[in-house]
């Protein structure tokens, strides 16, 4: 017998003896689970108190929603979302006219208003405006003016230079999806589909252990759910549709991971390739927060899992930006820049 082999005997004898003594599975949390389907920009992921509290240093956590697919750049650019100027960008959202000054968009962060305090006209949050031209405020949707200032929505598509869009095309603001759609399982079903019920209550302590002992090598367990997050609930039953533990593997054999795994865990379980273990995504968090946020226009900075586990909310991927977050790894970060190429 190989070292190998006998350290997953050793495992699956533990796990063993460890399930042996545990009580029965308590119901599932119905209302938890379907809490995630209310659409959000952050979300936490659907796991058991305990195992949220494992990945509780990351400001903020979030589910991979499956858009927005990494592409090969274009020509000699780093990123396929960096923008130079004389490309052509989209924007959406509040367009703001105030007299004296530049038409501006409003970058849509959370403390953007339609009124001001006190009643005040409608401004740009600090650092959050970019200066336009060309604009039909009259083509604005929902255009309104307070005390001589004019604001509505639009989506706009212009050439990028110097820090401005030249306006080209206006038209309505680009719709907001209803929902973030469920994460996805790349694993194949078993034999026999995929078990119904709760897959977070097969995180257990031996799971969390046998994770936090491999953050170099491993990222923190997340919940797939292979058909869609769950319809048509109804009270003190199961969730219509199966969900499954998800675990991804940065550095090692993933099936010598999933057979340590598979007697710790009761319900479905998918061991998966990554990119980035859980250790090195949190060094790209600390890195990414530590760049000055304002002269990046960095908005928000979150930790998940998958391919590219830190997610980066800002202004706009210019040449300045892709320098800076080149050394930290700009292939494994997930990008939501508000100002976007277009072909």
């Amino acid at each position: 017998m190989t070292p190998t082999d006998e350290i997953d005997e050793l495992l699956r004898q533990a796990g063993s003896r460890w399930r042996a003594g545990q009580p029965s599975a308590p119901e599932p949390d119905l209302e938890r689970i379907t809490r995630g389907r209310k659409p959000r920009r952050w979300v936490v992921p659907a796991l058991a108190a305990a195992s949220v509290a494992v990945i509780a240093t990351a400001a903020l956590i979030w589910l991979p929603s499956g858009d927005d697919p990494v592409v090969a750049p274009s020509n000699d650019k780093a990123h396929p979302l960096e923008v130079r100027d004389g490309d052509r960008v989209e924007v959406s959202g509040r367009v703001v006219a105030a007299p004296g000054v530049p038409v501006r968009y409003c970058l849509p962060l959370p403390t953007t208003a339609e009124l001001g305090p006190g009643g005040m006209p409608p401004a740009c949050p600090p650092g959050a405006a970019v200066d336009l031209t060309g604009v039909d405020l009259s083509r604005l949707v929902g255009l309104s003016v307070i005390q001589g200032v004019k604001s509505g929505q639009a989506r706009l598509v212009g050439t990028w230079k110097a820090g401005s869009i030249a306006v080209e095309q206006q038209g309505p603001p680009t719709q907001a999806q209803p929902e973030e759609p469920a994460p996805g399982v790349p694993c194949a079903a078993p034999a026999g589909g995929w078990k119904p019920g709760d897959a977070s209550q097969s995180i257990t302590p031996a799971v969390e252990q046998f994770v936090k002992a491999r953050t170099s090598q491993l990222q923190n367990p997340w919940i797939g759910w292979p058909e869609g997050f769950p319809t048509a609930i109804e009270p003190g039953a199961p969730p219509n549709k199966p969900s499954v533990v998800m675990i991804g593997v940065a550095h090692g054999d993933v099936a010598t991971v999933r057979r340590a795994l598979e007697p710790l865990v009761a319900g479905n379980l998918c061991v998966t390739q990554v990119k980035v273990s859980q250790a090195e995504a949190a060094e790209q968090q600390k890195a990414v927060e530590a760049l000055p946020a304002a002269e990046y226009g960095i908005t928000a900075v979150g930790l998940g899992p998958g391919d590219r586990p830190v997610r980066v909310e800002l202004r706009v991927v210019d040449e300045k930006t892709v320098a800076a977050l080149q050394p930290i790894g700009l292939d494994t970060l997930d990008l939501k820049p508000y100002i976007r190429p277009v072909s």
